[in-house]
Order: structure tokens, then C-alpha cells, then sequence
């Protein structure tokens, strides 16, 4: 963000300066801390072990050992959050819970969509249009001059003042201490403001005061002029307003063409679109081309140019808007008594939905909220499925103890062997038809291979010889 500095006024004489009506923006120093030293080629170079995903240390026997960083945890699957069917069999009223799972499927799915279009929304620019009310004010001052009479005795010197300021009216759907609104500075709504004063009265050099925004403009609520004279002035205010995005005034025979007299460039490219639409003027074997009509041949002088050559071609036909005209009398009638003149003009703001729309973006609290309201549910899912394997495990040995603590063992006994590592069966090993079965030959061939070709390796590498 660009820092606020101080506000650059002159007049275009250089001999009466303008002044800034009110009070002006607050200054703020941008100080940092200290800067670190840079790096050195060694420092950025990479760690041997960066490759590995993670750190290595040395323990008291002076062992590395590497520590892998734990991996983020899991996103609950909607599998791990439905219930058994065994489950809503026994318990019917747990229907309503799988209901209200397809209820939150479409909730995401539609805020997802939402968040799309939000996103899609908030890359085209929201305008809303306001009012700004100019409050022009001019005074006459009688004020005793330094210099002294024939009497010895000071002049009496008349001198006005003149200020423009300007806010923008309230609208009243906004609620009075909305922070989303803040009010802005007169000064960030022009791009330059120009007062024209009466030539005959104050010469050639001295008629015009000027202001012009720039890379070190301070915003501020207003301006102020100020002049020697006991007659009335006639001045003009020529006010060049700051759009955001720029906004241009077309060529007389384009706007006459699309019936726009001042719009942004992509405005002006899309009504040309329409335009060309509208009229067919498309090539229907080149689409990329477009066949100028006469119309269009006397704007752009071609017969024929291509889509990428339109906002070339416009930019000679796009000039800068004409800047508001404000005509107004410093009449002397009243002294010492201020005179107010205010003028209504219409402007486009950034409206207030769009912070609205990317706060609801960043905010992550919401998420937060969710995300533990899921995890308490799959723990709660979770649960009830160690209480249903306990019930059937339970069920199980009531119906028939003998024959599930046979089946029980048998299963303990497959875990103990796979713990342990143990192939084959112990009991089926202790007799002598085990090793009569057709596979025996086969695995006796094979293990004396393998160990043929384990000794074989032993002898080819002490021996130095390269296997083929």
C-alpha cells in the first residue's frame, strides 16, 4: 500500500499559494526493524539432508538418526461419518441423522458454488452510485494593513477567501456506525482541481490556481483560496474526477455509433461487441476477422481488421472526460459573514458489498467451527462402532460359548504367528504326511536353487568377477 505523504499544492504564478481547508490526513512513519545481513552462497546452499523430508541428530552413542516431520492430519471422509447398517436396523430413529448427512452434501455443494461465484464476482469491479455535495464558500475579510497613512495612521485592506469541500451523502440503508463504510477525503475522489479566476482583475500570471494529484498527495477535506480585493469576483472550478477503473470520453463518431458518451474500456469494448453482433459483421470463415461496415470503415479507416487490433485502434479514439464546470459569483454584499453554495454531482464507489464478499472469503472461523463440530462427530461414529463390535462380540459367545472360544483361539493363534513372524503350521508339521504332499519336491528344488545362487554370488565377489 502506498504510504500517506504530504500534499503537493502550487499555484500556477507561484505567488499565491493555496491553502488546505480543515484538517488533513494523518502521517505515519513506516519504520522498520533492523535489517539482517544477507545470506552468503554457503548459507543458501541446501542441506545434504534436506532431500529426506527431515531433520538428522546424533544421540549419546553417536548414531544419526532421522526425525521425519508427522504428516498433516486426514480430512474426515463422509464414509467415516455414516453409521452401520447393522446400526440403523437396530436404531430407526438414526435415519434422521443420514438424512441430515444428504442435507449437509447439498449445503456444501451450494456453498461451494457460492464461493465461486463469489470469486468470479469480485475480479469485475462493483460500483454503486452516490452523491457528492460540493459546498462552495466564499468571505469577505476588512483587515488593517502594516502600512501606515499620510495621518500615521494604518489602512483598512479587504481581502476573501474561497473553499471548496465535499462529502459524499449518506445512504440511508447504511446503518450510521458501520465500519464498512468509512468516510473518505474530498481530495481522493479528484484527480486535479483548477480555479479559474477573473483575468482582467488579476492579470495574465496570476488567474489561475491549479492542484494536481500525485505520487506524494496527502488527502485532505477541502481547499482554500485566498485574494486582496474589495470587488466581486467571477471564477469557475474545473473539477477532474478520479474513476476507478479510468473512464474515457469516446470520439464524437464512435459515441454517436454506440450511443455512449463516456465509459471505461472495457465498457467500450463491449458495446463495440455488441455492435459488431448485432450487425453480423463477423467473418464466418476467418472468426478472428471482422468485415467493417461503413460506418466502421470511416471510424477505423480498414475494411477489415482483426479482434486483437480493437483496443489498439481505440486508443486514439478515446480521449480524457471533460472535467466538471463550476461557475461562481464571490459576491461582496455581506462581510464578515460567510456565503455557502452547494452543488450535487454523481458519482461511482466501490460498493461496500464486495468488502462484504471478501471478508466472507478470508474469514476463517466459520471453517474453524466446522472442523471441530466434523471431528466431534467422526469421534462420536467412531465410538459407536467399538460399542458394535463389542456387541456382537458378546452376542457372539452368548449364543454358543464352546464354539466361539474355539473360533476365538484360532483367530488369537493366526494373530500370535503373524506378531512373531512364524510361517507354517506347528501342529501339521509333526507328521509325516506333511512332507508326502505334491508341492514338497517343488520347494525342495527351490530352496537348493536359491542357495546355489547365494553361494555363487559369495564366490563371484571374492573372486572379483563380474556376473553377466
Amino acid at each position: 500500500r502506498p504510504i500517506k505523504s504530504f500534499v503537493k499544492l502550487r499555484s500556477m504564478s507561484g505567488q499565491f499559494p493555496i491553502r488546505q481547508a480543515g484538517y488533513t490526513a494523518d502521517t505515519r512513519s513506516a519504520v522498520g526493524g533492523p535489517m539482517r545481513p544477507a545470506l552468503t552462497s554457503q548459507q543458501m546452499a541446501p542441506h545434504p539432508y534436506a532431500r529426506l523430508g527431515g531433520s538428522r541428530s546424533r544421540d549419546r552413542r553417536g548414531r544419526v538418526t532421522t526425525v521425519r516431520p508427522t504428516a498433516p492430519p486426514a480430512q474426515p471422509r463422509l464414509a467415516d461419518r455414516e453409521l452401520p447398517h447393522t446400526i440403523r436396523d437396530l436404531v430407526p430413529e438414526s435415519q434422521a441423522y443420514m438424512d441430515l448427512l444428504r442435507l449437509e452434501q447439498k449445503l456444501d455443494a451450494t456453498i461451494m458454488r457460492k464461493r465461486l461465484d463469489i470469486q468470479e464476482a469480485l475480479k469485475r469491479p462493483v460500483k454503486k452510485k452516490c452523491t457528492l455535495r460540493l459546498f462552495v464558500t466564499h468571505q469577505f475579510f476588512v483587515t488593517q494593513s502594516t502600512l501606515m497613512s499620510d495621518e500615521g495612521v494604518g489602512t483598512l485592506e479587504s481581502s476573501w477567501e474561497l473553499k471548496i469541500e465535499g462529502r459524499v451523502l449518506k445512504d440511508p440503508t447504511v446503518q450510521p456506525g458501520d465500519a464498512s463504510s468509512p468516510e473518505r477525503k474530498f481530495s481522493t475522489f479528484l484527480k486535479g482541481l483548477v480555479i479559474e479566476l477573473d483575468r482582467d482583475m488579476y492579470g495574465p500570471d496570476s488567474h489561475l490556481v491549479e492542484w494536481r494529484r500525485t505520487l506524494q498527495t496527502q488527502e485532505t477535506v477541502g481547499f482554500q483560496v485566498g485574494r486582496k480585493g474589495e470587488l466581486p469576483v467571477k471564477c469557475k472550478a474545473f473539477l477532474t474526477l478520479d474513476s476507478q477503473p479510468a473512464r474515457y470520453r469516446l470520439d464524437a463518431r464512435l459515441g454517436r455509433l454506440l450511443g455512449i458518451h463516456t465509459d471505461t474500456r472495457p465498457g467500450v469494448v463491449n458495446a463495440l461487441w455488441t455492435y459488431i453482433k448485432a450487425h453480423k459483421l463477423q467473418d464466418r470463415n476467418e472468426r478472428d476477422h471482422i468485415n467493417c461496415d461503413p460506418p466502421l470503415q470511416q471510424i477505423f479507416t480498414v475494411a477489415r481488421m482483426k479482434f486483437s487490433d480493437i483496443p489498439q485502434r481505440l486508443h486514439g479514439l478515446l480521449h480524457p472526460p471533460d472535467p466538471i464546470v463550476i461557475n461562481h459569483l464571490i459576491s461582496n454584499d455581506a462581510y464578515d459573514r460567510p456565503r455557502v453554495a452547494c452543488y450535487d454531482i454523481e458519482i461511482e464507489v466501490d460498493d461496500t458489498v464486495k468488502q462484504n464478499m471478501s471478508s466472507f472469503l478470508l474469514s476463517a472461523t466459520s471453517q474453524q467451527d466446522i472442523a471441530g463440530l466434523e471431528a466431534k462427530v467422526q469421534d462420536t461414529i467412531q465410538g459407536i462402532n467399538k460399542l458394535k463390535i463389542k456387541r456382537e462380540f458378546f452376542r457372539g459367545f452368548a449364543r454358543s460359548p464352546h464354539a466361539f472360544i474355539h473360533r476365538w483361539l484360532i483367530s488369537q493363534n493366526k494373530d500370535l504367528k503373524t506378531m512373531k513372524d512364524v510361517a507354517g503350521c506347528s501342529e501339521e508339521e509333526r507328521h509325516g504326511d506333511y512332507y508326502n504332499m505334491p508341492w514338497t519336491q517343488e520347494a525342495v528344488y527351490r530352496y537348493f536353487y536359491s542357495k546355489v545362487q547365494q553361494k555363487r554370488g559369495e564366490l563371484e565377489k571374492a573372486l572379483g568377477i563380474r556376473s553377466t
